[in-house]
C-alpha cells in the first residue's frame, strides 16, 4: 500500500502535458489510418454491428491494460497496442472461415505467443541482436514517416506548413511543447480551411459480444499460426527493438507473456492480439515526449487510459480519429518521430564495425519489401543480421 502510494505521487510530480500529448498521439495514430483496415477486415467477415463494436472494445481494452500496468509496473513507456498486420492478415482471408473458428485460431494464436514469451525463447533471440541492427531497423521502420511530412506540402500545403513552421518556431523557443504547439496549430488550421466535421460522430459506450470458439484445423493453420507469425516478427520483435534503441531494457518475457495472455483471454469477444507496439512507441519512447527518459512511462500511461476510453465508447472514439483530416494525424505524427528518427540513424552508424550491417537492415526496411505475408522491418532485420556474420566472418 505505501510503495502504490509512493508511486502515485511520483506519478504526479513526473507527469508532464508534453508526455501526455504523446500518448494521445499515439493512439490517434493507431486508430487514424489503420481502423479503415479494421472496417474492411469486418465487412469481409461479414460481422454485425455489435459484433465490430465488440472487436474494437476487445483491442482496446486489452491494449489500454497491458499499457497501463506494464509502463507503471516497470517505469518506462510501454506501449502496447493490437495487432495492426494481423488486421491486414484478416482483411486479407478472414472471408474463409466462419466467426467462431477464426475466434479459435484468435485462441490458439494468442497461446502461442504466451508460450514463447514465458519460456523466454523470445528474450534469448533478442538478446542476441547487435544494437546498431536494431537502431537501423527502427530509423528505416519511422523513415516513410519523416518523409510524409514534407511530403504534404503539395496535397496539403496550408496545414503541412503550418504545422512545420509551428514545430520549428516552437522547437527554438520552447522544446518541451512543440509537439503540444504543432498539435493545436493543425487542428486551427484544418477548422480554418473546413477539414474538421464531427457532424457523424455520436456516442455509444460498446458491450462485449461473447463468441464460443471452435477449434478446426484449417482455421488454426490457416490463421492463427499465420497471426502468431507476423505477430511475433511484425509487432513484438520490432515492438521491443524501439524499446532497446530508445536506451529502455525491460526484459522481453513479462512484456510478451502478460499480451499473450489478454490475446487469449479476450479472443472470444474479438480480439485478434495485443502485442508490443513500434511505431507509436517510438512516439512515446523518444525525446519529443520528454528530455528525461525516466519520465516517460507518463506517455505510456496515458496512452494506456487512452485505449481503455476507446474501449468503453467503442466505435464512436474510432469515428473521432477517422474524422480527422489524414495529413493532420501524419504530419504530427512525422514532426514527432524526429527525435527517434535522428537517434536511430545516430546509433545505427556509431558502430563503424558494424557500420555496413545496420546499412543493410535500414535500406532493406525502407525498401518496404515483403515476402510471404511478413513485412520489410523483419526482413531487415534478417538481412542485417545475415551481413553482420558474414562481415566479421570475413574480418575474422
Amino acid at each position: 500500500m505505501v510503495t502504490a502510494a509512493l508511486k502515485h505521487r511520483a506519478f504526479l510530480s513526473d507527469f508532464s502535458l508534453s508526455a501526455a500529448v504523446a500518448g494521445v498521439i499515439a493512439v490517434a495514430v493507431s486508430f487514424g489510418g489503420p481502423a479503415a483496415i479494421i472496417f474492411q477486415a469486418a465487412k469481409v467477415a461479414g460481422l454485425s454491428p455489435a459484433q465490430l463494436s465488440s472487436w474494437i472494445w476487445a483491442i482496446s481494452i486489452g491494449s489500454g491494460l497491458t499499457g497501463v500496468y506494464l509502463s507503471w509496473r516497470f517505469r518506462e513507456p510501454v506501449i502496447t497496442a493490437w495487432s495492426t498486420p494481423g488486421v491486414a492478415l484478416l482483411a486479407a482471408g478472414w472471408a474463409a472461415y466462419p466467426y467462431p473458428e477464426a475466434v479459435g485460431a484468435f485462441i490458439v494464436s494468442g497461446a502461442l505467443i504466451t508460450v514463447a514469451g514465458a519460456s523466454g525463447v523470445f528474450q534469448a533471440m533478442m538478446d542476441r541482436i547487435p544494437k546498431p541492427v536494431v537502431s537501423a531497423m527502427l530509423a528505416g521502420i519511422l523513415f516513410r514517416f519523416g518523409v510524409d511530412v514534407f511530403g504534404f506540402l503539395k496535397s496539403a500545403p496550408v496545414l503541412a506548413g503550418v504545422m512545420i513552421a509551428t514545430y520549428l518556431t516552437a522547437k527554438r523557443v520552447s522544446p518541451r511543447y512543440a509537439i503540444v504547439c504543432t498539435l493545436l496549430s493543425g487542428f486551427a488550421a484544418a477548422g480554418l480551411t473546413g477539414g474538421l466535421d464531427f457532424s457523424s460522430v455520436h456516442a455509444s459506450l460498446a458491450v462485449p459480444v461473447l463468441t464460443m470458439p471452435s477449434f478446426r484445423l484449417g482455421a488454426i493453420v490457416g490463421l492463427g499460426l499465420p497471426l502468431f507469425l507476423v505477430t511475433m516478427t511484425g509487432q513484438n520483435a520490432t515492438g521491443l527493438g524501439v524499446m532497446r534503441a530508445s536506451g529502455y531494457h525491460t526484459p522481453a518475457t513479462p512484456l510478451v507473456t502478460l499480451t499473450g495472455l489478454f490475446s487469449t483471454a479476450l479472443a472470444p469477444f474479438g480480439c485478434h492480439g495485443v502485442n508490443l507496439a513500434a511505431i507509436t512507441a517510438a512516439i512515446c519512447t523518444g525525446p519529443e515526449a520528454h528530455a528525461d527518459p525516466s519520465r516517460r512511462y507518463v506517455a505510456g500511461i496515458v496512452c494506456g487510459l487512452c485505449y481503455l476510453a476507446v474501449g468503453v465508447f467503442g466505435a464512436a472514439l474510432v469515428g473521432v480519429f477517422t474524422s480527422l483530416p489524414g495529413a493532420l494525424i501524419a504530419v504530427v505524427s512525422g514532426l514527432a518521430l524526429f527525435g527517434a528518427i535522428a537517434s536511430g540513424l545516430t546509433q545505427a552508424m556509431e558502430d563503424a564495425g558494424r557500420r555496413e550491417a545496420a546499412l543493410v537492415t535500414l535500406l532493406i526496411t525502407v525498401s518496404g519489401v515483403s515476402f510471404f505475408g511478413i513485412g520489410s522491418a523483419f526482413w531487415g532485420l534478417a538481412g542485417g543480421l545475415l551481413a553482420d556474420r558474414v562481415l566479421h566472418a570475413r574480418r575474422a
